[in-house]
């Protein structure tokens, strides 16, 4: 018997024996997603002419991000304006969203993800 012996704390011989089952291998679970945007990725297109809209659009539909660059359609108002209302068609169709970053850009969303409108801005400290 020991002659130190704290009064109120468990020796080994107090303590009752865990089984194993009762733990769970995490490395062994498969847990499903609950997002269906394990797959999304953004991708970069350029657009030259309205006739571009149909390949630039089409990732969209298979749940991607599209960011397009239309400098080089830029001066042509008309045919820039044909491509942003199928472009917002496409985002309607699809539950998504777009909109216009900066001058030359635009960000077609597919569903289940929303354009922030509002700017993060950095500042001095």
């Amino acid at each position: 018997m020991p002659l130190l012996k704290k009064p109120m704390r468990k020796g080994k011989d107090d303590v009752t024996p865990v089984e194993t089952d009762q733990y769970i291998d995490l490395g062994a679970l498969y847990i499903q997603e609950e997002t269906g945007l394990s797959g999304c990725s953004v991708k970069i297109a350029e657009i030259y002419r309205y006739e571009d809209v149909n390949k630039v659009s089409q990732p969209v539909y298979n749940g991607d991000i599209v960011l397009i660059d239309y400098t080089n359609m830029a001066n042509d108002t008309n045919d820039l304006k044909r491509v942003t209302n199928e472009l917002k068609n496409v985002a309607r169709d699809t539950g998504g969203d777009v909109a216009a970053i900066g001058n030359n850009l635009i960000v077609v969303t597919p569903s289940g993800i929303k354009v922030d409108r509002h700017k993060l801005k950095g500042g001095y400290d």
